[in-house]
């Protein structure tokens, strides 16, 4: 897996490609968690080149979601693959998060 950070002062995207399971989820936590407690406003993570994600994937996300939270940031997902939207959808994860089919509507888009 890689995890490309791109931010300024408010917004930030994380890239993700390859597959996110137990034993890369750590590396996309770290980003999300440098972010967070940097209070950056927008986190959008583009999951474009993502095929397969397991459970400690979407653990990570939930727990980005629920750190941004904290400070009133915005966590949004963007660019799910048909194979990673259906475990959203199985765990009702599509009601919690923001979801945007392009990163370009995800960042557009202004926060709650």
């Amino acid at each position: 897996m890689q995890v490309i950070v791109q931010h300024d002062k408010n917004t930030a995207v994380i890239s993700i490609s390859g597959d996110v399971d137990l034993y890369s989820s750590p590396e996309m936590r770290k980003a999300i968690t440098q972010l967070s407690k940097k209070k950056v406003p927008l986190i959008v993570v583009n999951l474009k080149d993502v095929d397969y994600m397991d459970s400690s994937g979407v653990a990570t996300l939930v727990e980005g979601l629920q750190l941004t939270g904290k400070y009133k940031g915005c966590f949004r997902i963007a660019c799910l693959k048909p194979t990673v939207w259906e475990v959203f959808e199985l765990a009702r994860l599509d009601r919690v998060f923001e979801i945007y089919e392009t990163e370009e509507k995800a960042l557009k888009v202004s926060p709650l």
